[in-house]
């Protein structure tokens, strides 16, 4: 199975890991990915602190010297499901995780990180800062990704059970053209928007204890707090509704 999922705003600082081919998920665009590494590098270098500000989303100086003082293509590294710490991964707890666990995400798990792109969970990638939807001057990544790397995200997930757990802004980066699955939930009446995060990280750990590799093996997982409501079935997806209990 394939679960795709977002970053978070929130990083944890450090590092050991150095840059490793081997666990990019896409070795045939190692250019590109590197060309936007390049870009953002270059354009926080050489703009001044207004502008990266707004890149940031960052308002004191000492926090925008802080992240442009970062050389993203020579800073310490560590797994990208390290490296976020927002709601949703501290609900995932990954560092809880048993080791087989661990290795069910490493290998499952695709992040659409909105400066790396789509990478595995266990990509070493640098501390960064980057507000969400901002472009780097006039280059718009989500974009880019979406052009140059969905043929290849396509080829990934064929014949796979997915799961796609990404929030609203990170579908511009990847169009799913075949059957997935998307949750909802609900408290009473009404959806739940921030804590949502906080459910999709519940879900990814339990779905790295059971691991299911099909939809009925999906509907049989006894999520904690969660029950389903209605399944709605659309052309290529099939979206289920929890109710947070």
């Amino acid at each position: 199975m394939k679960i795709l999922f977002s970053p978070s705003e929130g990083k944890h600082s450090g590092g050991n890991l150095t840059y490793n081919n081997t666990l990019y998920l896409f070795e045939t665009l190692k250019d590109k990915h590197l060309d936007v590494l390049t870009q953002y590098q270059n354009y926080i270098t050489n703009c001044d602190d207004e502008k990266l500000g707004k890149l940031f989303g960052l308002k004191k100086a000492t926090d925008i010297q802080r992240y442009k003082s970062i050389d993203i293509l020579n800073a310490l590294k560590c797994k990208a499901v390290e490296r976020y710490n927002g709601v949703a991964y501290d609900y995932l707890a990954y560092d809880t995780l048993s080791d087989t666990e661990k290795s069910f995400i490493d290998q499952n798990l695709i992040i659409f990180s909105n400066l790396y792109g789509p990478i595995s969970a266990n990509y070493p990638i640098a501390e960064y800062k980057l507000k969400q939807g901002e472009k780097i001057g006039n280059f718009a990544i989500e974009k880019f990704y979406k052009e140059h790397f969905s043929q290849a995200i396509d080829t990934i997930l064929d014949d796979e059970f997915i799961i796609d757990l990404r929030a609203g802004f990170y579908l511009k980066f990847y169009t799913l053209k075949i059957p997935h699955i998307t949750l909802k939930f609900y408290k009473g009446d009404k959806v739940v928007s921030h804590w949502a995060k906080a459910y999709r990280g519940k879900v990814v750990k339990a779905l790295a204890k059971h691991q299911p590799q099909n939809e009925v093996a999906f509907q049989k997982i006894e999520f904690d707090n969660l029950q389903i409501r209605e399944i709605i079935k659309r052309k290529q997806s099939s979206e289920y509704i929890f109710d947070i209990i």
